[in-house]
């Protein structure tokens, strides 16, 4: 009997937790269909043809498999709602004989395997928490939030605009249910989320990354924003003018709608308004000088109102932290200095010194303000102390976004193990980089690999193998809307290796090709190049014979193509696994309230889309007893 998907932790108005029993028979129930098809994964397209993998795992023709997972068949695939699990039945028991040759083992049913995969992925599988709920329950007690807001796409890709946005409202939605106001950023990067948070969300924010680089760009960019930081004001001064010069337009056509029955009496009215501001006009700014001429007779400005917009705006715009993106600006901003610089030889020393003195006090000030983003530069670990690396480590939330390889697992274990950790929102990626207990050295100490996490997978000794964290990576939802796998740059490598393998008698090397193919004009070009990078004598090898092969297995570059849409498909499976293991291993803590998989981007700008998110208890006795 399938145990029940919900769980009574947490407070009764949080998203219902998926219950612990759930997840594992989910995990349960995933590695039993990987079990059968990981060495589809596991198989290297470098060995494509010298080990003769199409003929080995795959008993159709690989115009059938192409046809068969067509984007146009896999979008349809993607957008059909789950049905009933029909391979529940299987999975228990094993049996894949409608999708798989009993005898050879050979897979001779293509749709019922992409069926099952679609079953066997986070989507299907029914223990995600909607981001809506998410936020909904973080912001049931908070008050709307009120600022300038900046928009993302000025100074970012699309991607990672997206990302940016979604994400910086979660973990701010945390800090606030937390009551929290510092966040880690680990792995921040260029600090875009970092800054985001700062900026848009008033928060303290340290973002660690183990690039030096990237930490001095991340310090020249604002010491670039400080800088410019009075121009940037002056434009949000302008934008106040300009804002509430289209207002008033807009209310007088407003206004010729609603008068118009009335011509003679408007006529009047006008009038004796247009007497009234050029009285008022003779005092007041260019501004409205501007207005009058540019804008027509039925526009009214008053200075109360300019007042009013302006002091509103000025005021927020003085509460945006210093640290903004240099992005936003015009790449000609400049800071101007604005002090009667006639007077400077006239002050006395004492006045001087009193000057010096107050602008050292407001340094400081600012120095102890809590919206600020400090770049840090280290290489975190599970057992890394925060508190060497941030002198006021206070209680906190620990975010990270695209963590690469085994710094997501890491996240979590310091969030487990680190009392000021209050809540985690974490969003991994690069699982191939994931180191695994099966794959690490017997010496290794234990608790240091990314995978697996939980209890259950350790004691069955999981291995998912390199490969098959590499086809973890693929994009399903971008392949389906018509993105092209890189099948000529792997038909090369695949070619190559038989050349390699039967003209050198290298079946392995420890040099690594790297980004050849990007680099040449032909095959003969690609071939010429790596084997100078394989330390190969080329002499061996002619034009002529380079091309022979070429020739020899071009009509069959289709069946790569094939095994990897295979590959493709059985992606989101193998993503599934990873994220239910450390879902697992956070329900498996004895102090952590609540925790979920939160699907957080659209997985076609951005398609490692899942955060794992939890609490701790003591938030939510605060909470309780507040």
């Amino acid at each position: 009997m399938r145990p029940s998907v919900l769980s009574g932790r947490g407070p009764p108005f949080w998203p219902p937790e998926p219950s612990p029993e759930a997840v594992a028979w989910r995990v349960r129930a995933v590695t039993r269909f990987l079990r059968r098809v990981l060495p589809l994964c596991r198989a290297h397209t470098v060995d494509f043809y010298t080990r003769g993998l199409w003929e080995k795992m795959v008993a159709l023709p690989p115009e059938a498999v192409l046809e068969a997972l067509s984007g146009e068949r896999l979008q349809q695939l993607l957008d059909e709602p789950p049905a009933p699990r029909p391979f529940e039945g299987a999975a228990e028991t094993c049996e894949f004989y409608n999708i798989f040759c009993e005898n050879s083992q050979r897979l001779i049913n293509v749709q019922a395997f992409a069926l099952a995969a679609k079953y066997y992925s986070m989507p299907n599988l029914g223990v995600c928490t909607p981001l809506e709920q998410m936020l909904e329950a973080l912001n049931r007690k908070q008050q709307p939030r009120s600022g300038v807001g900046i928009k993302t796409d000025d100074f970012m890709n699309n991607k990672k605009s997206h990302e940016v946005q979604l994400m910086s409202e979660l973990v701010d939605g945390l800090t606030k249910y937390c009551r929290l106001n510092q966040v880690i950023d680990l792995g921040s990067g260029k600090g875009y989320l970092s800054s985001f948070l700062s900026l848009q969300y008033n928060l303290k924010v340290y973002g660690i990354d183990s690039s030096n680089t990237n930490t001095h760009g991340a310090n020249e960019r604002n010491r670039k924003l400080k800088k410019h930081w009075k121009a940037y004001q002056r434009r949000a001064k302008a934008n106040v003018r300009g804002q509430l010069l289209e207002d008033a337009i807009q209310g007088a056509d407003h206004d010729k709608e609603k008068y118009k029955t009335n011509v003679s009496e408007k006529l009047l009215s006008t009038n004796n308004s247009l007497q009234s501001q050029d009285r008022m006009a003779a005092s007041d700014s260019f501004l409205f000088h501007a207005a009058d001429v540019f804008a027509g007779p039925d526009i009214c400005i008053t200075s109360k109102q300019y007042e009013f917009h302006s002091v509103a705006q000025l005021q927020t715009a003085d509460n945006i932290p210093e640290n903004v993106f240099l992005n936003i600006l015009p790449a000609d901003a400049v800071e101007t200095d604005c002090s009667p610089r006639s007077n400077c030889r006239e002050l006395c020393d004492e006045e001087k010194e009193r000057r010096k003195m107050v602008s050292l006090k407001a340094k400081a000030s600012r120095s102890k303000e809590v919206n600020i983003y400090c770049p840090l530069t280290s290489y975190i670990t599970a057992e890394t102390e925060l508190r060497d690396l941030v002198a006021d480590l206070e209680d906190c939330v620990l975010v990270g976004l695209h963590t690469c390889g085994d710094l997501a697992p890491s996240t979590l274990r310091l969030f487990n193990a680190k009392p000021e950790i209050k809540a985690v929102c974490s969003v991994g990626c690069c699982y191939h980089l994931l180191s695994e207990e099966q794959e690490t050295q017997k010496g290794d100490a234990q608790g240091t690999w990314g995978f697996p996490m939980c209890q259950y997978l350790k004691e069955e000794g999981w291995l998912c193998g390199r490969n098959a964290r590499m086809a973890a990576c693929l994009a399903l939802e971008r392949v389906a809307v018509g993105q092209v796998l890189p099948t000529e740059s792997l038909f090369y490598r695949a070619v190559l290796q038989v050349i390699v393998e039967e003209l050198y008698g290298v079946k392995r090397s420890d040099h690594n090709i790297g980004k050849v193919y990007s680099k040449t004009s032909s095959f003969l070009d690609y071939v010429r190049k790596s084997l100078k990078k394989l330390d190969l004598d080329e002499s061996k090898v002619s034009d002529s014979l380079i091309m022979e092969y070429f020739e020899k297995y071009k009509h069959r570059m289709n069946e790569l193509e094939a095994f990897n849409m295979l590959k493709v498909v059985l992606g989101p499976c193998i993503e599934a696994l990873i994220l239910l293991d450390r879902l697992c291993y956070l329900q498996e803590q004895d102090n952590i309230a609540w925790s979920g998989l939160v699907k957080l981007f659209d997985p076609i700008k951005s398609p490692r889309c899942y955060a794992v998110v939890a609490l701790k208890k003591q938030v939510f006795h605060m909470e309780a007893n507040s």
